[in-house]
């Protein structure tokens, strides 16, 4: 069986490369976006199966990515995680009312998160 395919979104390259490692080493195929733009591309380009999206980013932010995606009939299956500083509940609410199918706050637990994505993607 093919492994599953993961967009990792997140302008804090740290983040970006302990995730990337986390997913990898979890047995999943890893793609990395630096910022919103890039993701939009990768998203349309490599179909994932899920994307771990931050939402403040430089250009375009997560909650509006995530969006995009849930309206295009072709995308929106794709199973968005947002992993965010943000922690107010009003930011929690309004992503998963966006179609997220998890919040995360920053910071996080890894065995956490990746139990809850290996959920997700059962």
């Amino acid at each position: 069986m093919a492994a599953k395919k993961i967009l990792v979104v997140d302008d804090d390259p740290y983040i970006l490369m302990s995730l990337e490692f986390l997913m990898q080493k979890n047995g999943y195929e890893v793609i990395v976006a630096r910022n919103g733009r890039e993701a939009l591309d990768l998203v349309n380009e490599e179909k994932p199966e899920l994307v771990i999206l931050d939402i403040m980013m430089p250009d375009v932010d997560g909650f509006a990515i995530c969006k995009v995606i849930k309206e295009d009939p072709v995308l929106k299956n794709i199973i968005i995680v947002f992993l965010s500083a943000k922690t107010r509940e009003s930011d929690q609410k309004k992503g998963i009312e966006l179609g997220a199918a998890l919040y995360v706050f920053k910071p996080f637990s890894t065995r956490t998160l990746i139990k809850e994505i290996n959920q997700l993607l059962e």
